[in-house]
């Protein structure tokens, strides 16, 4: 017969929190393990050996509580587990081989900070820089949520997932963002199961993971048209916003990080050939004098790149294009207001405007998503099977001809 109990430890300082450890009884030899949770001692309740909140105690003491409580839950299932495991070999055991077993599989344990943190330097060298940037916002996210205490896959289950949806919402994050947030972690969470660390307890059954229908960001053909004929002279930096965001569109909706790492050598043949730095697809677009007048204004013969966005591939490219990037997002605001435009206009703006434009001009859905590259490789080979590839080509003369001779 195996015992596990939760004791208290006094500290011999006044008012100093004391320790929590559990005292493990087998064959009637008692160990002591130690955790590393600590309470004050009007925290504890001798006799029904469990921690308790008093009439002082604060909100935010509560919190602190609560954490520890569910810590010390999972620690004791744990040393539990471990004790299962042990009787289910029907081979003898000791206290020592008990306490042994639990300390071993503590020291081999990943945490889940550290986890996603090797996830993250995984993807980067990968080249999904994005991904492990949207990776690195969820840890900090969720460290935030955590006050920085680490814990143990095993530790995450439904309930703790919730209180971090709760903490989200608190944040003033929309339901998109606290759902997109999820989804990561849930990626992370079920990675981490196919690596051997946890068991699967579907821990985001009781959270949204949904996608709420959001209002268009979409500008019309005319509005397009007013974007571009504004007079810009001696404003460089509006001009370059302007000229990055029709870039954009003139290119079926090209995406910020697709323009910065544009080369040169992209081009051939009458055709630019690049892959999605999302998606890793790979897309073709005829070259348009649109687009010859744009890069052929910013042309720089030591740059390996069509525009000037990454100027040093010392390491620091992705912060110098999120960089660029802001500086182009909060000129398109000042552009909006001198075009007009009543919308909060982004770079996103010109990839969402080029679909709905092609839409409203009755270009086929299945000529849109090739062109835009929204789909998968699988995808992708559908439609190339059942449609000629010059006529997304064609889709994109088009709306061109649209914005320089009116619609």
């Amino acid at each position: 017969m195996t015992s596990v109990k939760l004791k208290f430890r006094a500290s011999s300082i006044p008012n100093k929190e004391g320790t929590l450890y559990f005292q493990v009884i087998h064959e009637r030899v008692a160990k002591q393990i130690k955790t590393s949770c600590h309470i004050l001692e009007s925290e504890w309740d001798e006799e029904r050996n469990e921690i308790i909140n008093t009439s002082q105690t604060s909100d935010s003491r509560r919190k602190i509580l609560t954490s520890i409580r569910n810590k010390i839950r999972w620690e004791k299932n744990r040393i539990s587990n471990a004790i299962i495991d042990m009787e289910n070999d029907g081979v003898h055991f000791t206290i020592e081989d008990i306490v042994r077993n639990y300390y071993h599989s503590a020291s081999n344990r990943v945490s889940v900070f550290e986890y996603i943190n090797k996830q993250i330097d995984r993807l980067y060298a990968s080249g999904k820089e994005r991904t492990s940037e949207t990776y690195r916002q969820v840890l900090h996210s969720f460290m935030r949520f955590r006050k920085n205490d680490d814990l143990d896959f095993d530790m995450i289950d439904n309930n703790l997932i919730e209180q971090y949806e709760g903490f989200m919402r608190m944040s003033n994050l929309c339901r998109n963002t606290t759902s997109f947030y999820m989804r990561t972690l849930r990626s992370i969470y079920n990675r981490a199961v196919e690596d051997g660390l946890t068991e699967q307890v579907n821990p985001f059954r009781g959270v949204y993971t949904g996608v709420d229908k959001t209002a268009k960001r979409a500008l019309s053909i005319e509005e397009i048209r007013r974007i571009k004929e504004l007079d810009l002279n001696g404003l460089p930096t509006l001009d370059f916003a302007r000229d990055v965001f029709m870039f954009s569109f003139y290119m079926r909706g090209m995406a910020f990080i697709d323009i910065a790492y544009l080369k040169k050598k992209s081009l051939a043949n009458g055709y630019i050939v690049y892959n999605r730095k999302k998606t890793g697809q790979q897309l073709v677009v005829k070259w348009e004098n649109n687009m010859v007048n744009i890069v052929d204004k910013y042309f720089d013969d030591s740059s390996e790149f069509f525009m000037p966005i990454i100027k040093r591939q010392d390491g620091t490219e992705r912060k110098q294009y999120l960089n660029k990037m802001l500086i182009i997002n909060r000129n398109l605001k000042k552009i909006a207001q001198l075009a007009g435009i009543s919308i909060s206009l982004s770079l996103y703006v010109a990839r969402h405007s080029w679909a709905s434009i092609a839409q409203a001009k009755n270009v086929p859905l299945r000529a849109i998503s090739l062109g835009m590259g929204h789909d998968n490789e699988e995808t992708t080979r559908i439609y190339l099977s059942s449609i000629q590839s010059n006529i997304v080509d064609k889709a994109n003369s088009k709306i061109l001809n649209l914005i320089d001779r009116g619609g």
